[in-house]
């Protein structure tokens, strides 16, 4: 717990090391994206408008569900718990990459890099159960029609988004103690564009193989767990769906589950990719890229998706729009 107590002072901390004296590491630096400038100015502007969009889009889909009394439903419920995940998902790493793009210097302090991988790591996992809880609601309106509103009750609703964010909770406090209980001194450019557990493992001080088992235990339950409830879910749904007579039914019970299912497909895939895969013979550069598809890329999707392929949401947006236009001519 020695790094733990040190990090605290906020300042740089000489620790012994046999006969050599090494500096303890208050800050980091990140190596970025790009280092040419043009390439900067363009990914800033890039970045800029993808959050932009993701912040505009997430907070329309939390507005309309809140305004909108056709959307008090389970399903909307959780897509609003969805919505608020995204947004603080993004909000946690492209500000300070936005910044970073206009400064020569791209540093972050050992707080700072504390606290966006824990925020990181809180909203990212809650995504992964919120998921899967919503293919379960999914499985309960496709296959068990009738017992609907007796299963899916608020009760139920609001402990399974407690349950979520709980777990996110759990992950996050578990990976983020394993990862600044390690020592940190000497080496600090992480070659990267945001704190994470891997990319930060790198430059500890010590031995890190319990703590990259650790790491990576707790991403097998969290990914592959919901997972399998995802698929167990949809399996049923789909088995359902095969034995209805009406195409019209049909039509209607995929209808429901298409904008969730790209949704998991993209979140997931991502992912599963990101974190899941063995030491892989890609470049950096590439493994950078996928990370930004599955951080900054994903949180915009979510709510596009969402509104574009459901016609509830479009209804009220559409209602929400009249309304305003309505109020303007008066």
């Amino acid at each position: 717990m020695c790094s733990f107590f040190l990090c605290q002072t906020g300042k740089q901390a000489k620790i012994s090391m046999g006969e050599e004296n090494q500096t303890f590491v208050s800050k980091f630096i990140f190596l970025g994206l790009s280092q040419d400038l043009q390439t900067q100015i363009l990914l800033f502007i890039l970045f800029l408008i993808i959050y932009l969009l993701t912040v505009l889009g997430n907070l329309l889909i939390i507005i309309l569900i809140f305004l909108d009394s056709r959307l008090h439903t389970p399903m909307y419920f959780f897509l609003r718990n969805l919505s608020f995940a995204d947004l603080c998902f993004s909000t946690s790493i492209v500000p300070q990459v936005l910044v970073h793009f206009l400064v020569k210097r791209k540093t972050i302090s050992l707080y700072g890099c504390m606290t966006q991988i824990i925020v990181f790591l809180l909203v990212g996992c809650t995504e992964c159960a919120l998921l899967a809880v919503m293919s379960y609601d999914r499985y309960v309106a496709v296959c068990k029609p009738l017992y609907y509103s007796t299963i899916m009750t608020q009760r139920v609703c609001l402990w399974l988004s407690f349950g979520s964010w709980a777990s996110g909770a759990l992950v996050s406090l578990v990976d983020t103690s394993f990862t600044f209980h390690l020592p940190y001194w000497g080496q600090n450019i992480i070659n990267h564009y945001f704190c994470e557990p891997p990319a930060l493992l790198k430059l500890a001080s010590t031995d890190t193989y319990s703590t990259e088992m650790a790491i990576f235990s707790m991403g097998v339950v969290i990914l592959l767990a919901p997972v399998s409830l995802i698929l167990g879910s949809y399996w049923n749904i789909i088995s359902t769906v095969i034995q209805m007579q009406s195409g019209e039914g049909r039509l209607k019970a995929f209808s429901t589950c298409g904008s969730h299912l790209i949704v998991v497909v993209l979140f997931y895939g991502s992912g599963i990719f990101t974190y899941m895969r063995p030491n892989s013979k890609t470049t950096k550069e590439l493994d950078k890229m996928i990370f930004v598809f599955y951080t900054v890329v994903t949180p915009m999707l979510n709510p596009i998706i969402y509104s574009l392929r459901n016609k509830d949401v479009k209804g009220a947006l559409r209602k929400l729009v009249g309304r305003k236009c309505f109020s303007h001519r008066q």
